[in-house]
C-alpha cells in the first residue's frame, strides 16, 4: 500500500502561512549516498521537513554511490541511518513514506554510463510520484569530482531546463583552494549551468542566529543608527573547536585553517555583520551588498601579512581535561607538517560605515571551548563625569550575536550598583532561542535544501562572492607558502593559541573576549 502523507488540517494551514509552505515537487539526487554527509546532515533534515510537512507530497529520493548495494540493501541503510541520527521511529509514517518514494544507482562518478543509468531512474520517478522533472542534484563528493559531475550531468542532458523544469546542483565546500582554482571551477561549471542553477552551500547560514543577524539589525530602530564606525571600536568573530581534526587529516594538511574557515564561514559571518540594507529579502539583493563587503575588504600586503595575520598549530595538550596529541601526531598527517590549525586576522574594511573600524577574525582547532560568535563592541563613553569617584575605567557595551553551541544574543552595559557611593557594575541581558521559541531538531541543512527545492538562493553564495572572498585570502596564502614557519606547533592544544594573536590586538590596546 502506497503511503501519503497526511492532509493538513486548517489550522496546519494557519500554521502553513506563517512557517512555509511544502516545497515544489522534485526529485532529490546524492552523489556520494553511502557517505557519513548523507547520513549525519542529509538523511535527518529530509526527515525534520517531513515532520514539519515542508517536503512535498510528490518527492523522491535517488541515492548514487560507488558502493555496491541493491536498492533494497540502501533502503535499509537509510532508514537505519534514520533512526539513529534523525530520531526516526522504527516503524513511523514518515520511514515509510520516504522509503517508498528511494532509490539507488550504482556506478564510479567518472564513468558517463552512471548517469546514462541514473536518467531512467528519474524518468520512472517522474511517472510514480509525479516529481514533474524537477531534479536538484547535492555533490556530497570530494571536491575534485565537482566539475566531472556537473560536466556529466551536462552531457547526459540532466542539467537541461526546457520544458517548463528546473534543474539545481547543490555544491559543498570547498570551492576551490586558492582564487585561480575557484576561478576556474566558477567557469567549467558555467560551461553547463547558469547561475540560477548553482547553489553553492554553506551549513553555518542555515543556523538560526546566522539568519537572525539581517532580521535583528534592520527590524530594530534602536541598534540599526548606531551600527557604524561612529560608535562601533571594533568587531571581534570567533569560531572556536575543542575538536582536533578528527579523521580528515588527509584532507586538512592540504587545507589548513585559513582554506577550511575564512573564504566560506566567516566572511560569510563579515558580510552579514558589515553589510548596508539590501532593497529587499531577494536573493540577488541579499547577495548584492554582500559582494559589495568583499570587494571593499581591503586585501593585505606582503607587508601587512606579516603583522596582521597570525597562524598557529597546536602541540600536545589537554581539552575538556582529556589529553590529545599533537596535530602532527594525528592520523593521516605529515610528521612534519607546517599546515596552521589557528588563524587570526585583522581586516579593515575600506567603506563610509566601516572605515577605521577593524574587523578581528580567529578561528582554530583543539581550543578550551566550543564557541561561534559575533562581538559587536562599542566605543567608551567619556570619563569626565566619573573622575571623582571611585569608578576607575568605563568597561565599553558590548552585543553579542552567539551562534552555536547555544543560539541567542546578549548585550553587556553598566548599571550602578546598590549602596551610597557611586560605583559601576556590569550587567548582561540574555537572550537564548531555546527559552522563547523552543528546541527544534536541527542539522542546520534543513533550511538550505527547503530554499534550494523552492528555488530561493539567499543563503548560498554567488560565483563573484566566492572569487571575491579568495582575492582577499589570495595574498595571505602567497607569503605563507614563500616564508613556511619555524616555530610549528607555537600553541598547546586546550589554549587559545600563540602569544601572537593576543598580540594583534594588544598592539591597538584592545584584546580577545574571554570565552568559555
Amino acid at each position: 500500500m502506497t503511503q501519503t502523507l497526511a492532509e493538513p488540517t486548517a489550522a496546519e494551514k494557519t500554521a502553513e502561512e506563517r512557517h512555509g509552505r511544502p516545497a515544489d515537487r522534485c526529485a532529490m539526487v546524492i552523489f556520494g549516498a553511502s557517505g557519513d554527509l548523507t547520513k549525519r546532515k542529509l538523511l535527518p533534515s529530509l526527515y525534520n521537513l517531513g515532520q514539519k510537512k515542508l517536503l512535498p507530497q510528490e518527492f523522491a529520493l535517488v541515492g548514487c554511490s560507488i558502493e555496491q548495494m541493491t536498492e533494497e540493501e540502501f533502503r535499509q541503510k537509510v532508514h537505519a541511518n534514520l533512526v539513529e541520527f534523525g530520531n526516526a521511529s522504527e516503524g513511523g509514517q514518515f520511514c515509510e513514506w520516504l522509503l517508498e518514494r528511494l532509490y539507488y544507482v550504482v556506478g564510479d562518478f567518472r564513468d558517463p554510463q552512471t548517469y546514462q543509468r541514473l536518467k531512467p531512474v528519474l524518468e520512472g520517478a517522474d511517472q510514480k510520484h509525479g516529481t514533474g522533472g524537477n531534479y536538484f542534484y547535492y555533490l556530497a563528493t570530494a571536491p575534485t569530482l565537482f566539475g566531472e559531475v556537473i560536466r556529466q550531468l551536462g552531457a547526459t542532458g540532466l542539467a537541461d531546463q526546457s520544458g517548463g523544469h528546473w534543474r539545481r546542483v547543490v555544491i559543498e565546500k570547498p570551492f576551490g583552494r586558492d582564487l585561480d582554482s575557484a576561478r576556474a571551477l566558477n567557469h567549467e561549471i558555467g560551461q553547463v549551468l547558469g547561475e540560477d542553477q548553482v547553489y553553492r552551500i554553506d551549513h553555518y547560514l542555515g543556523k538560526e542566529t546566522v539568519q537572525n543577524i539581517l532580521v535583528f539589525r534592520f527590524s530594530n530602530g534602536i541598534f540599526e543608527p548606531v551600527w557604524n564606525r561612529r560608535y562601533i571600536d571594533h568587531v571581534q568573530i570567533t569560531v572556536a573547536e575543542t575538536l582536533g581534526v578528527e579523521q580528515r587529516g588527509g584532507y586538512y594538511d592540504r587545507a589548513g585553517a585559513l582554506r577550511d574557515m575564512v573564504p566560506n564561514h566567516i566572511f560569510q559571518l563579515v558580510t552579514l555583520t558589515a553589510m548596508e540594507p539590501p532593497i529587499s529579502f531577494h536573493a540577488d539583493a541579499v547577495r548584492d551588498e554582500q559582494s559589495k563587503i568583499l570587494r571593499a575588504v581591503q586585501p593585505l600586503s606582503p607587508e601587512e601579512v606579516l603583522t596582521r595575520a597570525v597562524r598557529g598549530q597546536y602541540g600536545e595538550g589537554a581539552v575538556e581535561g582529556q589529553s590529545v596529541p599533537a596535530y602532527r601526531a594525528e592520523p593521516n598527517v605529515a610528521p612534519d607538517s607546517t599546515t596552521e590549525t589557528l588563524v587570526a586576522l585583522k581586516l579593515s574594511i575600506d567603506n563610509w560605515r566601516w572605515a577605521d573600524v577593524p574587523f578581528y577574525i580567529r578561528t582554530g582547532k583543539r581550543m578550551p571551548a566550543r564557541v561561534t560568535e559575533v562581538a559587536i563592541q562599542f566605543r567608551r563613553a567619556p570619563f569626565v563625569l566619573f573622575r571623582d569617584t571611585p569608578v576607575e575605567r568605563l568597561a565599553p557595551n558590548t552585543l553579542v550575536l552567539h551562534i552555536q553551541p547555544d543560539e541567542g544574543i546578549s548585550l553587556r552595559f553598566g548599571a550602578k550598583v546598590p549602596g551610597i557611593m557611586v560605583d559601576i557594575g556590569a550587567v548582561n541581558m540574555d537572550f537564548h532561542y531555546s527559552d522563547y521559541f523552543g528546541n527544534e531538531p536541527s542539522t542546520g541543512y534543513e533550511r538550505l535544501l527547503y530554499d534550494c527545492m523552492i528555488g530561493d538562493a539567499t543563503l548560498f553564495q554567488r560565483a563573484d562572492m566566492v572569487e571575491a572572498g579568495w582575492s582577499v585570502v589570495q595574498p595571505v596564502l602567497d607569503v605563507w607558502k614563500a616564508l613556511p614557519p619555524r616555530n610549528f606547533p607555537n600553541y598547546r592544544a586546550g589554549t587559545w593559541g600563540p602569544k601572537e594573536a593576543d598580540e594583534l590586538m594588544a598592539r591597538e590596546h584592545r584584546q580577545w573576549r574571554v570565552l568559555h
